[in-house]
């Protein structure tokens, strides 16, 4: 979805010229258990439109496309599916956290009103971040990544 009714809210061109009411109401046509149903909430910064725009750095989509496989048949070796589809069974079982983690993910979701359905699948979202990197146990960090793409959470 656009951030805004006219869709360049942030562009560095200044072109977007919603009020925060047209903005809030926008964002409001979508309600809360649809947004708890999405797991990836990410800002995409507009494209340079330069024909001679620098190349991008970082990993490149093969590399990057290898990763996700790995982390794929990573799952499906330990459970059987992808984490998506775990259900809560599978999630109490491979989605383990230490006590302290727990706690601060419990005090997280309090403090940003999160649902339970919200929660299990951040949870999801923290597991395959943990098998991208190929860790066995889920980590605070992972935690906190997940978090990070749930909306409200960046504030």
């Amino acid at each position: 979805m656009n951030p805004c009714p006219c869709g360049y809210l942030g562009d560095p061109n200044g072109r977007c010229r919603c009020t925060p009411e047209q903005i809030q109401r926008y964002r409001n046509k979508l309600s809360g258990p649809l947004l708890d149903r999405i797991d990836l909430h990410l800002t995409v910064a507009r494209e340079a439109t330069a024909l001679n725009a620098a190349p991008q750095t970082g990993q490149s989509s093969a590399v990057l496309a290898a990763q996700v496989a790995e982390a794929r048949q990573l799952q499906l070796a330990r459970q059987g599916c992808a984490n998506a589809f775990l259900d809560l069974v599978g999630l109490r079982e491979h989605c383990q956290l230490t006590a302290e983690d727990q706690a601060w993910l419990e005090r997280a979701c309090e403090r940003l009103a999160l649902s339970l359905r919200a929660a299990h699948r951040l949870l999801k979202v923290a597991r395959t971040l943990a098998d991208l990197e190929q860790a066995e146990r889920i980590g605070r960090q992972h935690l906190a990544e997940a978090l990070q793409y749930r909306p409200g959470s960046q504030a």
